[in-house]
């Protein structure tokens, strides 16, 4: 090893050894849009998934080694011929609520595809990829599927759904069902049986099943209430694996839903447990957090610590014991503190790969974008991103209440229709673009009310520009985002006035995705052959 080698590691090595080691963390552990999060522990190692909907690639993977820090490391939908994300898909259709395990060696993933083709597995020996072709199944009613494997090597399918014909009974109802299944090759085996419809008899929309075995005991943790206001989790308990299970005198186990919208943390649920190699309990969860009254962030992934009681239920799980809610902040897990590489500000191109903290609307169907020489250059196609389709536009999550995002933009034009810039986005209905057209800077909103019926984008304000290369940037504060231009390297100027961020907050937007920025273009319906050069992206939140 040479100086400059030795050098280099001695100045990480001890930078680490200095570096205090916190005794407490943050929630939410993943900020921004990570809801329905799933969690296994191989060794001392730790592995999460989530929902992603109609964004590709699809179930984002982390991997953390104190439950703290999480690195993605890929996703489990990472090629477009895996599942095809069709045009048409809808705002939140396609990947819900996935569930990850692991089995003698391999990693499963199961979820469901929601507006195409229903339940599915996938299966790797490296949860960082690459992952199999999905293992559809046939007759898995409804969403949310689980797997577990009992003492004995066999494996269960648990799901939310109604098989027994009792559906409709009252409003919201639904249940949860278990069925024996080889996973390897996602076949069902033997009967059908419901297990629960919920912890109370008008219980709503319950779903979310995990199954564990404890102390020789079995514990069925479900999400109850929908994903909104009344979101709970309940646990089940049963001395047999195919029941009865009784909800526990402890039910809601988990739940925000008597404090209102005054707790800056509420709609929690959905929860998954994981035990560490100390023997400590530990759940995953989503929860909303809510900035001035509104909900920008969608659903985030948030860590609780939990004691296994044994009570006259039966196992009960007890959620921050002495709290028993969330907490902003609170006593990390007595685990080796050990620290990510952070997400980058700065994004220059310079790697011939897309970053992993990149995704696009639906799956593209070809490569209409390319890497080269420093700079993100993508294809003017017709599509746009007021459609269901797959339009040349690649963003990413917003982490933050408050935060900028810039980019900087080499595009020419003599077309009226061909335009390229920035985009935060929630749905195809709800969205700011803020573009370079063939004269002028141009900024556009999208507010469809209610997620129903026709709407046009409105131009709320442009401003002459003839140059080629232009910087675009958005700053949001609370519920309001202002846009600016400069020339590259020159003095930003407003365009407009400040605009209503809350048209992208759940309470406007409403459905389950979340918020995203990126680069954008697009020839408006018409073919074209031009292209939109980007020599940087950067996003910074206070």
């Amino acid at each position: 090893m040479n100086r400059l080698l030795i050098a280099v590691f001695s100045l990480f090595y001890f930078s680490a050894i200095c570096q205090e080691t916190p005794e407490t963390f943050k929630n939410p552990i993943l900020p921004g849009f990570y809801p329905d999060p799933s969690i296994c522990r191989v060794g001392d190692t730790y592995y999460m998934v989530n929902s992603s909907f109609e964004w590709f690639p699809g179930l984002p993977i982390h991997r953390s080694k104190d439950l703290v820090n999480w690195e993605k490391i890929g996703h489990g939908l990472h090629r477009p011929d895996q599942i095809v994300y069709k045009d048409g898909l809808d705002n939140s259709h396609g990947i819900f609520a996935p569930t990850i395990r692991h089995h003698e060696g391999t990693f499963y993933i199961i979820t469901t595809m929601v507006g195409q083709k229903g339940n599915f597995i996938i299966t790797a020996k490296d949860p960082a990829g690459p992952w199999s072709d999905p293992i559809w199944i046939d007759d898995a009613p409804g969403i949310d599927p689980s797997l577990f494997w009992d003492d004995d090597g066999r494996c269960y399918y648990t799901g939310a759904g109604i098989v027994d014909g009792t559906r409709g009974e009252w409003p919201g109802k639904n249940g949860i069902w278990m069925q024996e299944i080889d996973p390897d090759k996602g076949i069902l085996l033997g009967e059908k049986k419901q297990l629960t419809y919920g912890h109370a008899s008008n219980a709503r929309w319950a779903e979310g099943p995990h199954l564990y075995k404890i102390d020789g005991e079995y514990l069925l943790l479900i999400g109850e209430g929908g994903t909104g206001e009344y979101h709970a989790v309940t646990v089940f308990n049963s001395k047999n694996l195919w029941g009865p299970y009784i909800p526990n005198h402890a039910n809601p186990a988990m739940t925000h839903r008597h404090l209102g919208k005054s707790y800056p943390i509420g709609q929690t649920g959905h929860a998954d447990l994981v035990q560490t190699q100390n023997g400590d309990w530990w759940s995953v969860m989503l929860a909303k957090r809510h900035h001035e009254g509104f909900v920008f962030l969608a659903r985030e992934t948030f860590l609780a610590e939990v004691k296994m009681t044994r009570q006259e239920s039966g196992i009960t799980p007890i959620f921050n014991p002495g709290i028993g809610l969330l907490q902003a902040e609170q006593v990390r897990p007595d685990l080796p503190w050990t620290p990510v590489e952070p997400i980058p500000q700065k994004f220059e191109f310079d790697d011939p790969e897309l970053s992993l903290q990149w995704n696009f609307l639906r799956s593209p169907r070809y490569e209409w974008y390319s890497i080269t020489n420093g700079k993100l250059k993508l294809e003017l196609r017709p599509e746009q991103v007021t459609e269901l389709v797959n339009p040349s536009f690649i963003a990413q999550r917003t982490r933050h209440f408050d935060y900028t995002v810039a980019t900087s933009l080499d595009f020419k034009t003599k077309a009226e229709n061909e335009k390229a810039g920035l985009v935060i986005y929630r749905r195809h209905g709800n969205n700011y673009q803020l573009v370079k057209t063939k004269n002028e800077i141009q900024l556009f909103k999208c507010l469809q009310k209610g997620n129903k019926g026709p709407f046009e984008p409105q131009l709320v304000a442009k401003v002459p520009y003839s140059g080629k290369t232009v910087e675009l940037m958005a700053q949001v504060s609370g519920q309001t985002v202002q846009f600016f231009y400069s020339k590259s390297g020159g003095q930003r100027q407003a365009i407009g006035t400040p605009q209503d961020y809350t048209i992208v907050s759940d309470e406007v937007a409403q459905r389950f995705n979340g918020v995203y920025a990126g680069i954008y273009a697009t020839s408006s319906g018409a073919k074209s052959k031009n292209e939109a050069s980007f020599d940087w992206y950067e996003y910074k939140g206070k």
